[in-house]
Order: C-alpha cells, then sequence, then structure tokens
C-alpha cells in the first residue's frame, strides 16, 4: 500500500506498506508486529517503554524483532508522533495507561495519556492522512455486559448498588430474580464505570469521528481479556492471568474479588494480532466497532485452578477474598459474531494449549508479585472494600 497525503479507500493489499505500532513495544503490540513482519509487512514502533510496563532497565526489549524500528517517544509529544508517521501507510493506535483500579487514583495520567495522547495522534494524522486506522479499544466500555431476565427479555442493566455489594450480595437481579449472563454485542449500550474505561471510550469515539472527517479509514477494535507470552508480570494492575501467574510463581495464592464466579472472556494475544492484521486488510470495515474475544466464557475460580493445574501446582488454591472494587462488573464476555461475518474472524488458539505456552515462557521470567501493594493501595483509598 502506497502512502497517502488524502485518506484512503480502505482497500488493503496484504503484505505491503509501513506501518506504525503506537504502544508497539509492549505485550499486544509486539505480537502484532511480528503478525505483520511475518505477512510482508514493514513495522515502525512509537512507545516511551514506561517502567511500570517494562522494568527499570528500559532498554529495547529481548523480544521486539530485530526487523522492527524503534523509536522511543511518547505520544503525547507532538514532535515524536511527526517523526514516527512519516512515511507510514496504516496506524495501529495501541498507546495507552492500562488498569482499571489504577486509573481511579491516577485520574490525570490515565486521562492525560489515553485522551489527550489519542488527540495529539490525531491532529497530525489530520494534517498528514493514511490509509487505515485501527484503534485498541476495550470490553470495559460496556460496563455490565448483557444479561436475560426469567420473562426471556434481554437486559442492559446498570451498575450494581454500593449497599448490594456492601453485603455480598454479587450477581445482578430484575424482579426479584437472578439476571442471566449472555454473549455481549457491540449494539449493547456502553456504560464505562472507571475512569480507564471512559478513556478508552474517548479513544475509540475520538478515532472514529476524526476518521470520517478526514476520510481515513478507521475499525475500534474492542478486546477482551488478553492473555499470553510478554504480558508485564510485575505490573499488578495487569491482566488477571498474569496476575495469577505472578502469585503463583512465588508461591501465593491468588486472590479473588467477590466470589470468584464472576465470568469473563479470555483470548490469546496471537488470535488477537490476527484479528488486528484482519482489520487492516479488510476493505470496507471503516466505521465498525468490533468485538475481539474468544467467543466463550469462564468463571474467575476456573481460570486461576486451569492456571494452577498447567503450573503443576496443586497446593494453593485461590484466596476468594469476598472483597469489592469500585469499577469492577460482573459478568462480559463477547458475541463475536461480528468480527466473523466482516473479517472473518475466528479464535484459533484454546485456553489449554494458550496456557500451556503462557507457562512455558513464564518459568523463565523474573515476576515480582506486588499485589498486596496495590491492594493496600485501593484500600487506603476507599476504592476497595
Amino acid at each position: 500500500m502506497a502512502a497517502t497525503n488524502g485518506g484512503g479507500d480502505g482497500k488493503q493489499q496484504a503484505g505491503s506498506g509501513l506501518v506504525l505500532i503506537t504502544g508497539g513495544a509492549g505485550f499486544v503490540g509486539s505480537h502484532l508486529a511480528d503478525e505483520l513482519l511475518a505477512h510482508g509487512y514493514r513495522v515502525r514502533v512509537l512507545d516511551n517503554l514506561s517502567e511500570q510496563v517494562h522494568g527499570d532497565a528500559i532498554g529495547r526489549p529481548a523480544y521486539l524483532h530485530e526487523d522492527i524500528e524503534l523509536i522511543r517517544g511518547d505520544v503525547r509529544d507532538a514532535t515524536a508522533v511527526r517523526r514516527a508517521l512519516l512515511g507510514v501507510d496504516a496506524v495501529f493506535h495501541f498507546a495507552a495507561a492500562v488498569g482499571v483500579g489504577q486509573s481511579m487514583y491516577e485520574i490525570e495520567r490515565y486521562t492525560d495519556v489515553n485522551n489527550r495522547g489519542t488527540a495529539v495522534l490525531l491532529e497530525a494524522l489530520a494534517a498528514t492522512p493514511v490509509a487505515k486506522l485501527v484503534v485498541a479499544s476495550s470490553m470495559s466500555v460496556y460496563g455490565e455486559g448483557l444479561y436475560r431476565d426469567d420473562a426471556g427479555n434481554v437486559l442492559s442493566p446498570p451498575e450494581r448498588p454500593l449497599e448490594q455489594l456492601v453485603r455480598g450480595d454479587w450477581e445482578l437481579h430484575g424482579g426479584g430474580a437472578m439476571l442471566a449472563p449472555l454473549p455481549t454485542p457491540e449494539s449493547k449500550p456502553v456504560s464505562p464505570s472507571s475512569v480507564y474505561a471512559l478513556s478508552k471510550l474517548d479513544q475509540e469515539r475520538l478515532c472514529l469521528l476524526i476518521g470520517q472527517a478526514y476520510g481515513i479509514p478507521t475499525v475500534a477494535l474492542r478486546f477482551f481479556n488478553i492473555y499470553g507470552t510478554r504480558q508485564a508480570l510485575s505490573n499488578p494492575y495487569t491482566g488477571v492471568l498474569a496476575i495469577f501467574a505472578a502469585r503463583y510463581l512465588n508461591r501465593r495464592a491468588p486472590m479473588v474479588f467477590e466470589d470468584g464466579q464472576q465470568r469473563r472472556d479470555f483470548v490469546n494475544v496471537r488470535d488477537v494480532a490476527r484479528a488486528c492484521r484482519l482489520a487492516l486488510e479488510t476493505p470496507d470495515v471503516d466505521g465498525r466497532v468490533l468485538n475481539i474475544g474468544s467467543g466463550k466464557s469462564l468463571s474467575i475460580l476456573e481460570v486461576a485452578e486451569q492456571m494452577a493445574r498447567a503450573l503443576g501446582i496443586d497446593d494453593l488454591p485461590p484466596e476468594v477474598t469476598r472483597k469489592y472494587r469500585t469499577g469492577d462488573i460482573r459478568h462480559c464476555f463477547a458475541d463475536i459474531e461480528l468480527a466473523h461475518e466482516v473479517l472473518g474472524y475466528r479464535p484459533q488458539v484454546d485456553l489449554a494449549d494458550g496456557l500451556e505456552e503462557l507457562v512455558e515462557w513464564m518459568l523463565g521470567q523474573n515476576a515480582f508479585d506486588r499485589v498486596e501493594d496495590a491492594s493496600a493501595e485501593l484500600s487506603r483509598r476507599g476504592l476497595q472494600r
């Protein structure tokens, strides 16, 4: 694909052109970079190599392929962004501060990195449009997932009230009966319940709005719970599987909030990377918002137990805390039929195989368990009870 100065028609020839990934030295971005290289693209990465993600020995990550051009810089730095965009044909916008709990007390930083950083990128793209923009959104924008009541009505319920959580009543109710969770489609009204979720919705809508205004074909992908190699095991605000792994590797039981029966959708990072490439290459998807998940749901307790089995640990049962955190939701898992219909996306890595690969990688990593420190900080601020 040739570089453009006036947008594009969304038609992408596979294996051509220079692609920029903001935040591309991280967990998901680096896997996407590998996927793109394997299909003939040239890849440039803009990343600030955040200490929380990459540790204090900041340098080019060893896993980052040698053919990837790395520009160390912040997405909020307009000069760095303009430099990174030179000669670029398509952009994946992954740069973001990640973490529901932390976002509730680092409000300014999350808003600055996620919202303003996206605005800086989009202002540069407005001056020099590209042929495709793909933005990483999140399932967190939904808040609670979709539910059905006893009468068969499909509902989008509000957050659980505080007084319900205080008494340890975790499920959602309607008409006195417990609601049944359903796969959540893209048509479900959004209801972000954390600063992080709100910032991801802002990223998504900013990109779609500016893409339409400037003729840049734009797609927003709502990622569900991603797991896989290269996760930041020492970051207590990363994905739940990495958090559990850090606990197990330090011979500590994983801490499970509420009763552990809350259900989520866990998707392997290699499936996510493939979905991203399909979004780049598929014509006529501009302006769309698509769920990228596994299409399956598991309880948090089930996931902890599967992780323990994969590690060969049978003497550290999960610690069910029966505590709750501000911004947490009960159930949300993906309906992925639209992504299948428009992208041809189907997940290919089942959880057992994905966990086996993850465990093999983890055993060669240092994992510093900072979960209790993070938990104490949330409790101190009244965000966890």
